[in-house]
Order: C-alpha cells, then sequence, then structure tokens
C-alpha cells in the first residue's frame, strides 16, 4: 500500500537560527538597487510579517527569523488587553534585532484608532525603540469582510500625521484614496490584494498597478496573499513591499513558509529591476534561423 508522505507541522519543528535568512544582493548582478525606505529609515528586507495566529512563540520566532523581515507588526490593543495568544508576545521577540510596527487591529473608528496609536508608541519606547513613530492604521468597522474604512482611515491619518506619525495606513485598493493619504503626509500606503487572511491573492491587481504608477512613497500590498508565487507576482508589479502573515502563520511548516515568502519577495524584486520581456501575439523562435544544416 502507497501512502502520501507526512506533510511536516509546526510541531515538528526545531527552532531555526536567525542566520539562515537568505539574502540576495542585486548588486552582484550589476543591478543597482536601494534599500526599502519608509519615513527615513532603510530596511534591507521588503518583507513585513506580523506576529498573530502562530501555533505558539517558538514557531514564531522561527518562522520570523527566515522570512529575513526587519519590521514586524503587533496589534497594541491585543497586548495591552491580554488577548488570548498575545500574553507576554511584546517580550517574545528581541527588538534591538526588529523594527517595531504597532497595529490599531480591532479599532473601529478614527478616534479609536487615534488613541490605539499613542499607546502604540509608547509602546515602542517601553521596547526600547525610543525614535520609533511608525504606526501601521486600521480602521476595520466591518466584521465580517474585515474591509477597512476609507473616511476613518483618512480622518485618524490626518490627525496622526500631525502628531507626528509615520503612518502606514491599511486601504482597499483604491487610486484616488491612495493619493489623498500620500497628499496629507503619509509614509506609505498598504492596498489589499484580498481580504484579510482570505489567501485569495491579488484580486485587485489592476487598482494596485495603478497605486503603483502613481505613488510617489512606497506601495507596500498588505492582506490577502497566500502562496510564494502571488507575493512574486506583486514585486514584479513593482510593489516596494508585502506585509504577509496568516500565509505565514497558518500554513502547515510556518518557518518553510517563512522561507519560502523571502525567497519569493527578493526574486519578485529582483524580476521587475531586470525587466521582463515584452508579450509576443505569436510564437517567436529562441534559436537563430541561420547556418541550418541543409
Amino acid at each position: 500500500m502507497i501512502t502520501q508522505p507526512h506533510a511536516p507541522t509546526n510541531n515538528d519543528l526545531h527552532p531555526a537560527q536567525p542566520d539562515r535568512s537568505i539574502q540576495l544582493d542585486p548588486k552582484q548582478l550589476g543591478i543597482d538597487d536601494q534599500p526599502l525606505e519608509i519615513a527615513g529609515r532603510k530596511f534591507n528586507s521588503r518583507l513585513m510579517t506580523g506576529t498573530g495566529k502562530y501555533s505558539n512563540f517558538e514557531v514564531m520566532r522561527s518562522a520570523i527569523a527566515v522570512s529575513g523581515s526587519e519590521i514586524i507588526t503587533v496589534a497594541v490593543r491585543r497586548v495591552q488587553t491580554n488577548a488570548p495568544g498575545h500574553e507576554g508576545l511584546a517580550e517574545a521577540l528581541d527588538w534591538q534585532k526588529y523594527w517595531l510596527l504597532p497595529n490599531t487591529a480591532g479599532c473601529k473608528t478614527a478616534e479609536e484608532a487615534i488613541r490605539v496609536a499613542r499607546l502604540g508608541r509608547e509602546m515602542a519606547k517601553i521596547l526600547g525603540q525610543e525614535d520609533n513613530n511608525f504606526i501601521k492604521l486600521e480602521v476595520i468597522p466591518d466584521p465580517k469582510y474585515l474591509l477597512p474604512d476609507p473616511i476613518g482611515t483618512y480622518r485618524a491619518a490626518e490627525q496622526l500625521v500631525k502628531e507626528g506619525f509615520a503612518v502606514l495606513p491599511y486601504i482597499n485598493a483604491d487610486p484616488l484614496l491612495a493619493k489623498a493619504l500620500e497628499e496629507i503626509g503619509c509614509a506609505t500606503v498598504m492596498p489589499l490584494g484580498s481580504p484579510i487572511g482570505s489567501g485569495q491573492g491579488l484580486k485587485c491587481a489592476a487598482n494596485i498597478a495603478i497605486i503603483i504608477e502613481q505613488a510617489k512613497i512606497p506601495v507596500v500590498v498588505d492582506a490577502g496573499i497566500g502562496t510564494p508565487s502571488e507575493a512574486a507576482t506583486a514585486m514584479e508589479m513593482g510593489a516596494d513591499a508585502l506585509l504577509i502573515n496568516t500565509a505565514i502563520a497558518k500554513a502547515q511548516n510556518a518557518p518553510a513558509m517563512g522561507a519560502a515568502m523571502n525567497m519569493a519577495t527578493q526574486a519578485g524584486r529582483l524580476a521587475y529591476l531586470a525587466g521582463r520581456i515584452p508579450i509576443q501575439p505569436i510564437a517567436k523562435a529562441s534559436s537563430p534561423q541561420t547556418g541550418l544544416v541543409k
């Protein structure tokens, strides 16, 4: 009897070491790429990830390490309230190595998000990042599809920018909203590929392409990516970075998926910089037609 090979699960894993992360250097291929820059701070990795939905902290640390991510997002409200799975989360990672991106997950109104953003800045200071004013802004009143509120997001972003925050707003893939948020001083825009945690991929690719074309600030594709091929596609489109959490955390082998997303992000970026061939309406032989044997 032939049996299917056992797919390794998170329970089979040994913690991966931070130096297992694979990082390519485009300069070795003659490509002059610049680091990702957000609000004046530079990062080598273009993959951000989160801390939610992992089976335990050991798996989370392993997956984050091999993902190569430098920016790690944490839900401020869930840490503050010790929500299940978040007890001790702030202490579970080395915040001298990672840059904290507090987020306002769970906030339904602009007012809530502003208040939680202020708490997030204080949390960053407690963790030793005195100069960290980053905030991932989420205003989500919709409990079913978890789609962000464009009006509430704009209102909260406007106030937080005035208070000196580097605002990274999570938005629907709306080019007009993205441009408006850029104009009031947001540090990035973070359009969704598809609904949070859905794994549906880049359902909004056409609008994301417009946002990328128009933006003068980094565009970070956030939410919906389920596979490395989708991550690579988003980067090939010209996205500056990705934020991927659920696809890594809920994979059967989270560290393996973290490594795969790391490589896909880099491959997509390299492909974008290399420049793809034009699409042709007919076949075009790859071998020359001269000098053929008669």
